[in-house]
Formats: structure tokens, sequence, C-alpha cells
């Protein structure tokens, strides 16, 4: 989703605890979304899926009424890279990619976490464009510590990401989470080593890259949230939320829930 500034803000021990409840619940819900994915499914009816499963937890849906977003989820397909709006005219087919992004808050703190998957149909080249996205993501998480450079994660993602010939988007990142669903610093999946904010022990990030078949740039449909490839092509988006530690990280979002997978649809 988009940015709101704020301050930096640590947490402590019992907010870590509560922000990976959260994060627990948002993998179990993305869960549920993953297994109802169908052919001929609209967005829409996917979206009230979601939104229904966030209330029998418990929790708030983050994205709904967020700068006037009008869903609980944003699902995207194929050349849409980020904040799909659901609509029922939106079926989902066979050979597509289906982006699902979801944001929670549940007692006061937010979780936020995202996937693609390919429904019901393998395909070499779009399945590279989701492998290497996730790959990029799962590569930089274990150079996570405190005092690591946003620029450094920036740089291993993109690094990866061209080295297997796609783009990494520049107008859309990753960042901070917490008491607000988007907190400072910016995480931006492109960078130069040794530039940048540098991050701090109990801070939570969303590392967020997202990719392109073709070039980097993109555009915003008529809706005023639906972000397209401006040339058209295919693209992917994976979020996990990481907790920062002295000398290492902890994924908090479940890796089997994230990590790419072909749905039967």
């Amino acid at each position: 989703m988009l940015k709101n500034s704020t301050i930096i803000e640590v947490k402590t021990e019992k907010e870590i605890e509560t922000i990976k409840q959260t994060a627990k619940i948002l993998s179990e819900i993305i869960r549920i979304a993953k297994k109802n994915i169908k052919i001929g499914l609209s967005t829409k009816d996917l979206d009230e899926i979601i939104e229904k499963n966030i209330l029998k937890y418990g929790c708030e849906p983050a994205f709904k009424g967020y700068r006037g977003y009008p869903a609980s989820s944003c699902i995207s397909l194929d050349s849409e890279l980020v904040h799909g709006i659901p609509k029922k005219e939106k079926k989902i087919s066979k050979g597509q990619i289906v982006s699902i992004d979801v944001g929670i808050k549940y007692k006061g703190f937010y979780a936020d976490a995202a996937t693609s998957v390919l429904v019901g149909l393998f395909d070499e080249k779009k399945w590279k464009l989701l492998d290497t996205t996730y790959s990029s993501m799962m590569n930089v998480i274990p150079l996570i510590k405190e005092n690591i450079r946003v620029g450094d994660i920036g740089y291993s993602i993109q690094e990866y990401v061209e080295k297997n010939g796609f783009s990494v988007i520049r107008e859309y990142v990753g960042h901070v989470i917490g008491r607000n669903l988007h907190e400072k610093p910016d995480i931006p999946n492109f960078g130069i080593k040794s530039t940048g904010e540098r991050l701090i022990s109990g801070m939570v990030i969303c590392i967020e890259p997202m990719v392109s078949m073709g070039d980097y740039k993109t555009t915003v449909l008529d809706d005023g949230w639906t972000v397209r490839m401006k040339d058209g092509s295919l693209c992917a988006h994976f979020e996990h939320m990481v907790l920062v530690g002295k000398s290492s990280s902890e994924i908090l979002t479940e890796h089997e829930v994230i990590k790419p997978q072909i749905v039967d649809g």
C-alpha cells in the first residue's frame, strides 16, 4: 500500500509479541485466500472471503478506508502490480498471475504481507518471474540486522533481480510497520551500498520486492488506485514482515504461505 510518514518507533518486547500474533493471524488469512482461488472467481468475491476472515479473527481490515481505498485487500492480475481494486467483473483466469496484498490491525498493531501465485497452469517464464522476486527477498533477509543500511538491502534485491533479467520497480517500496501501517524509513528494492538510514534492533520492517518482466515504469489506472506496468509486462509482488535484531533477523509472516505457488484453480 501507499506510504504514511511518521517518526521511527522501536518496539518493546511486549509490543513485538503482539506484532508477532498479528503477523501469524495475517498469515492464516492469506493461506485461506490462496485456498479459495478458483478459475472464474471474481476478485471481489475473493476480497469478501478475505474480509470475512479478518473479522472472524477479531481484526480490522487495515486497507479499507485507508486514504479512501474501498476494499479489504489488493488483488492484482498479470500486468497489474499493486493496489488492484477487487471488482465483480474481474474474473480469475487459468494461467494468470494473481498477487494478493493484505493488511490487518489487531490490538493496536498492524501486519502487512503479500504473495503472488500462478493459477492452474505451470509456465516456465512466469514461474521464473515469481521465483526471482521471492528469492530476491529471501536472499537479503539473512543480511538484515542492526546497523545495516537500507541502501544495502535495496542493492542486494536489485542486483539479484537484474542478474536474472528482470526489472525492479522504483515508484513503490517496502516500509517499517507497527502502530501505523507505514512508518519510516522506506525500504527500497533498489539502492547503493553503504547508503541510507541504518536499521535499529526492535524495528519491524516489510521487505517488499516488486518486479517486472519488462521495463520498471508504472501507471495508475482511471480507478485512481490500480497500478499497472506501463508497457503491459507481467509482474510479481511478495512481502514478508521481518523483525530486526542485534545480530540477525526473524521472519514474522509464515514462509509456506508467502512463497510462490501454483494453485489448482
